[in-house]
């Protein structure tokens, strides 16, 4: 119980390195602030008794997902790599704590990072929207920027899980490529590639007409277009939702199983 307590204090300890730095707290006014700006745009540029809270919301839920996935990575590559830059990372070492310990409190740190600010975004998102428009049920979306069909707290919240699951696996990503190699830039730079070339990449390979397609990580990345009954991001190569969810398991522990492989056995030469 004496070291589960102790270990409790190793990840209060990199929570503490996370939110002591001034970015953690300029990040987290972006996820604030811009629900509240953008609704207010909408209502001050004619939003009336027509304008419903419903697309909307999923439309900033859209917009600050992807930050909340940047603000993920550039934090959990910095918890590693960042250690190894600053010379810190022998004396995090000399603690009484094996490699592989030291590692997952930092990957928890970062997990619960991730879910502090997506906690964030659904209340600000669903509070201001349900303020200023109600929570009148609508089938329209703003731009096709997101599905239609989103009438009420179920669809918000199916799709906030959907997202967060992908969000995991593209921050697991980061911190692998900042355990193996040290370099926050790299981490950040693939991850962030990860989000925005993910649909290209997802498309050029939905014209390859062979069954290994299906296990390609990107495939499954979108687990959004299984809402409404959908078959998968794309319709040629129609899946389930458990076989995307198995297929992002498995990329969930080769990425992990890399980051722990290789801090475990590297040498500390900082």
């Amino acid at each position: 119980m004496k070291r589960l307590v102790n270990y409790i204090k190793l990840i209060q300890n990199e929570n503490m390195k996370i939110y002591r730095r001034v970015g953690t707290w300029i990040m987290l006014s972006f996820i604030v602030l811009i629900p509240i700006l953008v609704s207010l745009v909408v209502l001050l540029a004619g939003g009336d008794d027509d304008t419903t809270s419903w697309p909307l919301i999923m439309l900033e839920s859209y917009f600050l997902f992807s930050l909340i996935i940047i603000f993920t990575v550039v934090v959990s590559s910095d918890t590693v790599a960042g250690e190894f830059s600053r010379g810190t990372i022998k004396l995090l070492l000399i603690r009484p704590w094996s490699r592989s310990a030291i590692l997952l409190s930092k990957y928890i740190a970062t997990m619960m990072f991730a879910l502090f600010f997506t906690i964030v975004a659904f209340i600000v998102t669903m509070l201001i929207n349900l303020a200023l428009f109600g929570s009148t049920s609508d089938s329209n979306d703003l731009g096709g920027i997101v599905s239609t069909g989103i009438v009420g707290w179920g669809d918000v919240l199916q799709y906030y899980l959907y997202q967060f699951v992908t969000l995991i696996i593209i921050v697991t990503f980061g911190f692998m490529m900042s355990s193996a190699f040290r370099s926050s830039g790299l981490a950040i730079g693939l991850s962030i590639g990860f989000l925005f070339a993910g649909n290209i990449i997802t498309g050029l390979f939905a014209m390859a007409d062979k069954v290994w397609v299906k296990y390609v990580l990107f495939m499954h990345l979108d687990l959004t277009s299984y809402m409404d009954g959908g078959t998968g991001p794309i319709p040629s190569h129609p899946m389930t939702l458990g076989f995307s969810l198995g297929v992002l398991a498995a990329y969930f522990a080769i990425f992990n199983l890399i980051s722990w492989t290789v801090f475990r056995k590297r040498d500390i030469t900082a």
